[in-house]
């Protein structure tokens, strides 16, 4: 069901986009704001991050409805409103977070609008690629571990999997000639930005002291355990992009 829900967003245009990413959003800022702040609940209401998840959901549909990209300075509003309730010691990672995600969340519509459907999914199949990859053949391989005081159950010869994964898959579009040969560097830079992006969470969640950032989906925890590896990967895409160096897939 996650992953139909996954496809129908990728899929959806228009309206239908902006809201589907502003509610992913607006759930991975109120897991943000608990993960920030739980440990302590003097320092916020129980509804405190509630409220920033609905006014980051809001943040981000009006930051995606107005023309222009100056309109991602309101990202800065649920830094603002969020700072009091969180913990002093983890604001710093509550405001890289915050601004992370919703740069992600505006990296997905602008590249969905500007390069199109394929390059969209290109990258969602590197990320997706990269982590079966690192998965199976990780826990198939075993051996030394990628970043142990953090991701503990990463592997370097799972990293290396999804590398070679997000590599074979750029050699297969730039052969099949849907995408020029850059794909065969931007891949596996995608790849290792969804690791980076995985790994990030990981350590914000050992930082507080929790397994899922929530118990949001049943059995899969939450949405950014979900989107993490996606988030990463999608921040690299729009650095490129904007740069003009990001690899048209399909056209």
């Amino acid at each position: 069901m996650l992953a139909v829900l996954g496809v129908v967003l990728l899929l959806s245009s228009g309206l239908w986009l902006r809201f589907g990413v502003s509610i992913v959003i607006g759930l991975m800022l109120w897991e943000l704001a608990r993960l920030t702040a739980w440990r302590h609940p003097e320092f916020h209401s129980p509804r405190h991050p509630v409220l920033i998840g609905v006014l980051a959901g809001l943040v981000m549909l009006t930051i995606l409805a107005l023309p222009g990209d100056w309109p991602f300075l309101l990202a800065l509003v649920p830094v603002v409103a969020g700072w009091r309730g969180t913990h002093s010691h983890e604001r710093l990672a509550f405001v890289l977070f915050t601004l992370a995600i919703i740069a992600a969340g505006y990296a997905l519509v602008v590249i969905r609008e500007v390069m199109g459907l394929p390059t969209l999914l290109w990258i969602v199949l590197t990320v997706v690629l990269s982590d079966v990859l690192g998965y199976f053949v990780g826990r198939k391989m075993g051996g030394p571990r990628f970043w142990p005081a953090i991701s503990p159950k990463k592997t370097w010869s799972g990293t290396i999997a999804g590398w070679v994964g997000a590599f074979a898959l750029a050699l297969g579009l730039a052969v099949s000639g849907q995408a020029g040969w850059a794909v065969l560097i931007v891949g596996p830079l995608i790849a290792l930005s969804g690791q980076f992006g995985d790994i990030a969470e990981s350590w914000l969640k050992r930082r507080v002291g929790v397994k899922d950032s929530s118990d949001l989906i049943p059995g899969h925890g939450g949405a950014m355990d979900r989107f993490d590896a996606m988030s990463g990967a999608l921040l690299l895409a729009l650095a490129l992009l904007i740069v003009n160096l990001l690899p048209s897939v399909g056209g």
